[in-house]
């Protein structure tokens, strides 16, 4: 028996922010486009030819207000090959919510707080 990882799911309130911040921020384009028939829920599947695995966006129509995250430590991972050019990128877009020099890593937030992991190629 095998298992393949083939995506990960985040419940977003603005779809169209949330589609617009995964491009800028990470280079990622619309997969797939899956909204219900009753346009209660639409779920867009997100991804890169780099990754085997995507990010799937849900909006609900009837969510009101901003989900809760709990402590938010869950999050995403990037390895990049040009850091300073992330970095700059990430800057600009105003997007960087924590920074580890130490580790030698950062930390960027969407629109609806979920973190992504930002690391450079070693």
């Amino acid at each position: 028996m095998k298992f393949k990882y083939v995506h990960n799911n985040i419940n977003v309130t603005n779809l169209d922010q949330s589609i617009k911040f995964y491009k800028e921020a990470l280079g990622l384009e619309i997969k797939n486009d899956k909204p219900a028939e009753d346009g209660s829920f639409r779920l867009v599947f997100m991804g890169n030819d780099e990754n085997p695995s995507e990010i799937e966006l849900t909006w609900l129509r009837d969510k009101e207000g901003a989900y809760n995250l709990g402590d938010n430590e869950i999050h995403f991972a990037f390895v990049v090959d040009d850091f300073d050019a992330a970095y700059e990128l990430h800057q600009k877009l105003g997007v960087i919510c924590y920074e580890n020099k130490d580790m030698g890593l950062y930390f960027i937030a969407d629109p609806d707080g979920y973190w992504t992991e930002i690391i450079p190629t070693r």
